[in-house]
């Protein structure tokens, strides 16, 4: 019996969801650890110009560390509401490479100017010398947008 494809094709209405939790101010971030055991930790949430997802995360994290060793990851945007089923509601999973931005190059200077602009508490640490910015390029996502609503994201 062959089994059918729970996916639908991606439209309107899944990329206007997306667009909504792009905007997201946290997400769940996925590593792995050195001892290739999964982890996830919470993380702040911005976008890049380019729509990219970003963060600024510091060295005294052991998912910072585990972002050096295995730039493999994948973020988990969308919260439930506060009715209903927290499985009816929308959630993007983003299977990411992630980039360190070096700090003081041209890129960390923009991305910095830009990041405050979405995330102005961050100007208390976005100095500090163990603070990074990671950009996550997006390899290919899933969307679960309700029950019966799931879009594999090229």
């Amino acid at each position: 019996m062959t089994q059918k494809d729970p996916f639908r094709p991606l439209d309107d209405e899944a990329r206007a969801i997306i667009d909504e939790l792009m905007r997201a101010s946290h997400a769940a971030l996925a590593v792995t650890r050195e001892d290739g055991t999964p982890s996830v930790t919470r993380i702040a949430l911005a976008m890049d110009k380019d729509r990219s997802p970003v963060t600024l995360i510091s060295d005294l994290s052991l998912h910072t560390k585990a972002l050096r060793n295995a730039r493999s990851c994948a973020l988990l945007i969308g919260e439930p509401g506060e009715k209903g089923d927290p499985l009816t509601h929308p959630r993007l999973t983003l299977h990411c490479e992630a980039a360190f931005v070096e700090q003081g190059s041209a890129a960390h200077v923009a991305l910095r100017a830009h990041y405050l602009e979405q995330r102005p508490k961050a100007k208390l640490y976005v100095d500090f010398a163990d603070f990074h910015f990671v950009r996550f390029a997006v390899k290919d996502g899933l969307l679960n947008a309700g029950f019966g609503k799931a879009y594999k994201i090229p």
